[in-house]
């Protein structure tokens, strides 16, 4: 699976970005996975909650939020862009800057 400079191997477990090897936890992984089979879709923090952590909505959870965050600073220093975003209110979504909607 593969995305801009993100390249995801599901057999292998393993994530490159931009030809190197990143190193990622469990379900940091997890939630990469999630965002590659829909880049570009605005995913609810339900869904992920939902998919990745097998566990329903809990409003005052953060747990999405912490992993998400983990996972784009990650993103962010290997591909030296913001590739994960914040749908304010909604959820995330995986999206290089150049094909960002005006």
């Amino acid at each position: 699976m593969s995305y801009g400079p993100v390249e995801l191997d599901r057999l292998k477990h393993k994530v490159r970005v931009k030809g190197k090897k990143l190193e990622l936890t469990p379900k940091e992984f997890q939630l990469l996975e999630h965002f590659l089979l829909r880049p570009e879709e605005v995913i609810r923090r339900t869904e992920l909650l939902e998919k990745v952590w097998d566990l329903h909505f809990d409003p005052e959870s953060n747990v999405v939020d912490v992993h998400v965050g983990n996972l784009r600073r990650k993103l962010k220093e290997a591909a030296e862009l913001e590739l994960l975003h914040t749908v304010r209110g909604v959820g995330f979504r995986l999206q290089s800057p150049d094909r960002e909607e005006e």
